[in-house]
């Protein structure tokens, strides 16, 4: 198998590239390592005091970076809204990394609009962001959507009913709902794109230990943490690998799934990874679109 490392990255001067969840962990390093190659990175998060700080840490190895940020909260429409704005007023984005995520929230919990948490900030979220800043994506002659799922989208667990988990709440159930969601999205947004110069990929980044884990809630996360570390998790660096791959690699097919090619899939060179069971059925996907409109109250228009 021939060994692809960020290495093989090509310059990425004149490219715009924006990083949801940008500012920590795997999306820092995606963003860290595009700016290393000349790509204009675009940091989005919700807190601007952790963003300037991940903005001045670029800048400080890689002194000619160009680095900007933006405050985004997944989990509120209204700052989905005024976020996708700029990003439209700011002219063409050749890059969407949709990355940021939460998981294992102990207790269901609820965004600033009513929806379950894991659910509205890892797929809906997105979901309202991408298609708002749909039209910055069409000016680019040749702009990629790269959304970050988990191995997690495998689990039975994550079959899409019950969206919102109002029938029965589990927190790692309701993270593998969300990483499917992200993939079934893909895979649909992939068809609506046939035809165009735009692709859409989903990727998985295998194990790392990240703020994603740190921040997990609950006493046995806390306590899982340090066994975690001495186990096969890899590093945010090595986790960032599927998504650079899927968002430079010339030979990337829209609608794949690229995760890493390691016997458990957790770490190594990226390579195109099996779907999970269903996630390709268009049924699926055009009841996952239409239900994230609905609750959105997004239209998306590609």
């Amino acid at each position: 198998m021939v060994t692809w490392t960020p290495a093989a990255i090509s310059n990425q001067a004149g490219r715009v590239a924006l990083i949801t969840g940008g500012n920590s962990g795997i999306g820092w390093q995606t963003a860290r390592v595009l700016a290393g190659h000349g790509a204009r990175v675009v940091l989005a998060g919700r807190d601007l005091s952790k963003l300037a700080a991940a903005a001045r840490a670029i800048r400080a190895e890689v002194p000619a970076a160009e680095v900007d940020t933006l405050v985004l909260d997944l989990g509120n429409l209204t700052s989905i809204a005024a976020a996708a704005q700029r990003v439209v007023d700011g002219g063409p984005l050749d890059l969407l990394i949709n990355n940021a995520g939460v998981m294992n929230i102990a207790e269901r919990q609820t965004t600033a609009d009513g929806f379950e948490l894991t659910f509205g900030t890892n797929h809906l979220g997105h979901f309202a962001f991408t298609a708002q800043v749909m039209p910055s994506l069409r000016a680019s002659s040749a702009a990629r959507v790269v959304t970050v799922s988990a191995i997690a989208a495998r689990w039975g667990s994550g079959e899409l009913t019950d969206l919102m988990s109002e029938q029965k709440y589990r927190p790692m159930g309701a993270y593998a709902k969300s990483k499917r969601a992200n993939i079934v999205f893909t895979v649909e947004l992939a068809r609506r794109l046939v035809g165009t110069p735009m692709i859409a990929v989903a990727v998985h980044p295998g194990a790392a230990l990240t703020n994603l884990q740190q921040h997990s809630q609950g006493a046995a996360s806390r306590l899982l943490m340090p066994l975690l570390e001495r186990l096969a998790m890899g590093s945010p660096e090595g986790a960032a690998w599927p998504s650079l791959y899927a968002a430079t690699n010339a030979v990337v097919e829209s609608g794949a799934f690229i995760g890493p090619a390691g016997r458990r899939q957790d770490s190594g060179t990226p390579k195109p990874a099996r779907l999970p069971r269903g996630a390709d059925d268009r049924a699926t996907g055009v009841a996952l679109w239409r239900d994230s409109e609905r609750l959105t109250g997004t239209p998306f228009i590609v």
